[in-house]
């Protein structure tokens, strides 16, 4: 197939999205819509210079106006109103599930309260059906506070545990290991919460075994460091420990230092479960069906890439076996009346 129609194919296929920051799908328009209604002032004059304002060199330098871009979210509506952008633009993408990530500690520090956070974005995913698209929301901790914040920020939201299907960790991953969060992934895994944890983006391979053997996810949030371990490939692989993977974001952040030479296709070589998804569309690139795009531009995917890629992605969803099984018939499906 040609570049164009893999391209077609990649975009009309259905497929998941587990890696995705809801704050970070934030848009420069929403951002200062957002700001005027609130009565917020940012440093910015208009869109343009908004945008212009996302030019990143590392993790921390997009964090830092990541956060300030979240300054604007006060109300329940407006976190609805963000997360119904995202969904309505993942339903155009085919995106038939997605588990969203949402920063609370971002929030309550400002005020906010937790149940205005939560209630508001789980509103949006319940409205998600309606697009034909299954939401669910993973609450994250920020690993540059204090652990013992984290486990606060859990207890405060245990109230709302049936609003919420699991727990991460995220931010700034250098000099944070995931060692350090054992105590608050204790706690929600005694709550019965799915466990996932970023690891291996820009901290070592030593952070992927340890997000496994310490805090015992069930997938690691990016993971491409583990290329440089082959051992720990092959555990993954063995495993079938799936890796929620962020092409755009790894290239835009200076991970990877270019997109042909993104290890994607290492890691389906490999046989682990790897996945593509936009991580945060708003300051890296796009949204998922974009991410598609730019690596069939630059490795040489193929329709069986594509399919396997399509396959993983609900796999490595937290939906029960039997829904993970309905959707990937239905990759198949697509696929045979590809051919």
């Amino acid at each position: 197939m040609t570049p164009a129609q893999l391209k077609q194919l990649a975009c009309a296929m259905p497929k998941a999205e587990l890696h995705l920051h809801i704050e970070g799908s934030l848009s420069p328009e929403r951002m200062l819509m957002l700001a005027q209604r609130n009565g917020i002032v940012l440093p910015y004059a208009n869109v343009d210079a908004l945008k212009a304002a996302y030019e990143f060199s590392d993790l921390q330098s997009f964090l830092d106006i990541y956060y300030q871009g979240a300054s604007v979210l006060i109300h329940e509506q407006d976190f609805y109103d963000m997360a119904w952008d995202y969904l309505q633009g993942a339903a155009r993408d085919n995106v038939r599930r997605t588990e969203i990530f949402f920063d609370p500690q971002t929030h309550t520090a400002r005020g906010v309260p937790m149940e205005t956070v939560i209630r508001g974005l789980h509103r949006a995913c319940q409205d998600a059906a309606s697009l034909g698209v299954s939401a669910a929301l993973i609450l994250c901790f920020l690993r540059h506070l204090p652990p013992a914040d984290a486990v606060t920020t859990l207890q405060a939201a245990l109230p709302f545990k049936d609003l919420f299907i699991g727990v991460g960790l995220d931010s700034s991953e250098r000099d944070f290991p995931p060692e350090l969060f054992v105590q608050v992934f204790d706690l929600a895994r005694s709550h019965g919460l799915g466990l996932v944890a970023h690891a291996g983006e820009e901290g070592p391979p030593s952070y992927i075994r340890s997000a496994l053997d310490q805090l015992k996810v069930a997938r690691i949030d990016h993971g491409v460091a583990c290329v440089h371990d082959a051992a720990l490939m092959q555990r993954l692989a063995d495993e079938k420990i799936p890796l929620t993977v962020c092409p755009l974001s790894n290239v835009r952040l200076r991970g990877v230092p270019h997109m042909a030479a993104h290890p994607i296709l290492k890691l389906l070589d490999a046989g682990i479960v790897a996945t593509v998804n936009s991580d945060d569309p708003a300051y890296f690139g796009g949204s998922i069906n974009r991410n598609f795009e730019a690596m069939i531009d630059a490795l040489p995917i193929t329709q069986a890439h594509l399919r396997t890629l399509a396959r993983h992605s609900f796999e490595a969803s937290f939906l029960p076996p039997v829904e993970k099984q309905k959707y990937c018939t239905e990759v198949d499906a697509f696929f045979a009346a590809c051919r």
